[in-house]
């Protein structure tokens, strides 16, 4: 539907200002009627005081009015019914368009009031406005998430907002940036552009419009507490201006929602110094191990000690003299020094008494113990775990969770855990699944800094891990498996103010409706809405991947590669045996965003000279049968690649052989050449391109063996070694988005700059 309209200018606006009252007062107001929402001539006050403009309007109580109130206004004219118990007002057959006289209208106003709904609604009056030029209809809204707080939205009207569902969320405030990006987003952004011949929408005007609502002192921030829902449709955006034609604002009751502030973020020396005793605990108490060391808290004395840990280890038990060999203390307070880290799996309700009576002299305690927040009858206890956690002096992190893993520190509650230090640092609010990323990273050569499982994160969360791992030398990427986070204003500001200083890797569980439930289930969780973990991922850099395999290879080429800030990873040479799968992983590839393209002639020509045997394909993808690769003892592919690299300059190659093609054809030395020439190309050409190596099997156990080992001494160079093509090809789109992230929010800081 296409309208017309003479809007306010900056000066109507200003004086729009001055003649209205004030937004608190227009939001108090309709809380003391009784109302959830702003009648649309308040919103249009709102909206009038943060300078959007609207429609010249008037207010007319009745037919008797309408004479004086056009004397200001212009025709064709709108008239639209006020009243508090009507949501919709098309509907309710409350709206009349193209009025030209003012018979027509007072006749609309009669007529309308005779309308059912209208009838036995309560009418406060008749908003009457001029109508509108030609323009393009959007949608620009907002909503309170009740994680991380408001969030502003842009679509399409008509069908594409109401069917299709073409939108664009982020979480506010938003910056320019953001707003633009919002608008690429839309399916439908065309449009915008004037396509088909359409006349084009000021860009600019929209964006302008996204900044008032949804900006640092926009509309949104500045009234986080009060506004519920914020709906513009249509507004309506011509090649020179946009006019907020329709507006309803659903308030929060009495001001109810929480202050956007979030904890005070801690600087970096204040994060060491905070969590150093968890990663690196100098004593450790055990509560729950048994004399006859059976139980989960025996197995963990054990696996420390296997693991290395030399400190103290004082387990807690109300008669025992001695468990496992170590002498045995009546209570927290007893122990001849303080603790840094308890390991606690005892009965629920047997907890908080236990902390309590800690008198400080313990840093963090650790609750694997369920029956708390994750169930309805346990959230009362959960909040006394808390208090008792604080009275003791003490840090939560749990309840309902499985343990920490910090090679640094030689604890884990794993029982196969790598020992070597590494740089991947790791929340999971899972301990499960904490355990399954532990075994399947040790296996596909994951070196960590850290694992910790937070379970309901009833005091520690996810964010304070999040802001140690930023400020932490040793860590180089974080992984987070998270199904909520209560305290996600803070989550977004600490990821918003690192500025994707370090990849962060977001596995997020709880994503559809089912999912919800899980979570729920599982560790008392309110998900949340799905949207709004995408804008969070836009917004910030963070990389979102939808399961445990994505997570773990993602997280291994951030391991293994130096992201590229000045030139994001575009365009990739696929190199190796296999021409159907060079095929399939072309597409796949361009699905993901990776072009995998031709190269230009010369290159051809280059490699053409190296009369290669038929059946080679020289174009990208580079096809080499086992034939073509055993040439040399597999050196004939440092050559191959040397022009590839000099000439087709791509930027990232991923090599793929498929060890079955050469059993019995080939030199078991064959494959290995191949990587080290790889290798010696790298090494030439320093930053140039990632390199990623994939290594196919058929599952054949002796050839199983062999590949373990081959991944292993690929590892031992530096080099991602993933099973498919296509794992390779998840964890180069993500290491994209995310070079991607940095290199336009750098580049727009130094021009800001």
């Amino acid at each position: 539907m296409r309208r017309s309209v003479e809007s306010f200018n900056t000066k109507d606006a200003k004086e729009i200002r001055q003649l209205k009252p004030s937004p608190s007062k227009l939001i108090a107001a309709a809380r003391n009627a009784g109302r959830r929402a702003l009648d649309e001539a308040a919103g249009k006050a709102l909206l009038a005081h943060y300078g959007v403009a609207v429609p010249k309007t008037a207010v007319v109580r009745g037919p008797d009015e309408v004479e004086e109130a056009l004397k200001a206004l212009k025709a064709p004219f709108v008239v639209k019914v006020i009243s508090p118990d009507i949501l919709h007002k098309s509907d309710a057959g409350g709206v009349r368009v193209r009025l030209t006289t003012t018979e027509e209208v007072r006749q609309a106003i009669r007529a309308m009031s005779g309308q059912a709904q209208i009838k036995s609604a309560r009418v406060d009056g008749w908003l009457v406005e001029e109508m509108a030029a030609e323009g393009q209809e959007l949608v620009v809204g907002g909503l309170r998430d009740p994680q991380f707080g408001p969030l502003v939205m842009v679509g399409l009207g008509g069908i594409f907002v109401e069917v299709l569902a073409d939108v664009s969320f982020r979480i506010c405030p938003i910056d320019r940036l953001d707003a633009e990006e919002m608008l690429d987003e839309l399916k439908g952004a065309a449009i915008l552009r004037g396509a088909r011949g359409r006349k084009a929408a000021s860009r600019d005007a929209i964006i302008d419009v996204l900044l008032k609502i949804g900006g640092e002192n926009g509309l949104l921030m500045q009234h986080a507490q009060d506004i519920a829902e914020a709906d513009i449709n249509p507004l309506i955006v011509s090649e020179t201006g946009a006019v907020a034609v329709d507006a309803r604002f659903v308030i929060e009751a009495g001001g109810s929602a929480p202050s956007l502030s979030s904890k005070e973020g801690r600087g970096t020396r204040d994060a060491i110094a905070a969590f150093t005793p968890l990663f690196a605990p100098k004593t450790v108490a055990v509560i729950g191990a048994s004399t006859k060391g059976t139980t989960f808290p025996n197995v963990f004395i054990r696996r420390i000690r296997e693991f290395g840990f030399e400190g103290p280890i004082y387990p807690i038990h109300p008669s025992a003299a001695e468990i496992d060999g170590l002498p045995a203390y009546q209570s927290l307070a007893d122990t001849p020094e303080p603790i840094d880290y308890a390991f606690i799996a005892i009965p629920a309700a047997q907890i908080p008494p236990l902390l309590s009576s800690a008198r400080g002299r313990l840093r963090f305690a650790q609750v694997i113990s369920s029956g708390f927040g994750e169930v309805e009858e346990g959230r009362e206890l959960q909040d006394r775990l808390v208090e008792a956690a604080r009275a003791g002096g003490a840090r939560l992190i749990g309840p309902n969770c499985l343990g920490l893993y910090t090679p640094r520190g030689k604890i884990t509650f794993a029982e196969i855990s790598p020992k070597e230090v590494g740089g991947v640092g790791v929340i999971s609010q899972s301990g499960g699944l904490g355990t399954d990323v532990i075994r399947r990273g040790l296996a596909r050569g994951l070196k960590f800094s850290g694992l910790v499982t937070v379970g309901n994160c009833a005091d520690v969360t996810p964010s304070d891990l999040l802001e140690f791992y930023f400020a932490d030398a040793q860590t180089r990427v974080v992984g987070m498996y998270i199904e909520t986070a209560r305290d996600g204003r803070r989550l977004f500001e600490i990821l918003r103010n690192a500025r994707g200083s370090k990849p962060v890797v977001v596995l997020k569980g709880g994503r559809t409706k089912q999912g919800i439930a899980a979570a729920a289930s599982h560790t008392g969780s309110l998900a949340g809405d799905d949207r709004v973990w995408v804008a969070l991922s836009r917004e910030t850099g963070c990389v979102l991947v939808d399961t445990v395999d994505e997570f773990v290879d993602t997280l291994l080429l951030f391991q293994m590669v130096t992201p590229r800030r000045e030139h994001p990873t575009e365009r990739v040479v696929l190199f190796g045996n296999g021409g159907g799968a060079s095929v399939l992983a072309t597409d796949y590839y361009a699905r993901l965003g990776l072009e995998v393209s031709p190269f230009a002639n010369d290159t051809i020509a280059e490699l053409a000279a190296l009369n290669l045997p038929p059946g080679t394909s020289i174009t990208n993808p580079v096809d080499c049968p086992v034939g073509t690769l055993q040439q040399e003892e597999g050196r004939v592919a440092e050559k191959i690649l040397d022009i590839i690299y000099s000439s087709g300059k791509p930027d990232a190659l991923v090599m793929h052989l498929n060890m079955s093609a050469f059993v019995g054809r080939s030199k078991p030395e064959v494959l290995d050449n191949l990587v080290k020439a790889a290798m010696r190309v790298q090494e030439h050409y320093p930053g140039q391109a990632h390199f990623i190596l994939v290594l196919r099997s058929d599952g054949d156990p002796p050839l199983e063996e062999r590949k373990r080992e081959f991944r292993a001494s690929a590892l031992a160079l530096g080099v991602a070694v993933y099973d498919e093509i296509a794992n390779a090809g998840h964890a180069l789109a993500a290491l994209q988005r995310f070079e991607r992230f940095v290199h336009k929010r750098e580049r727009l800081n130094g021009v800001n700059g």
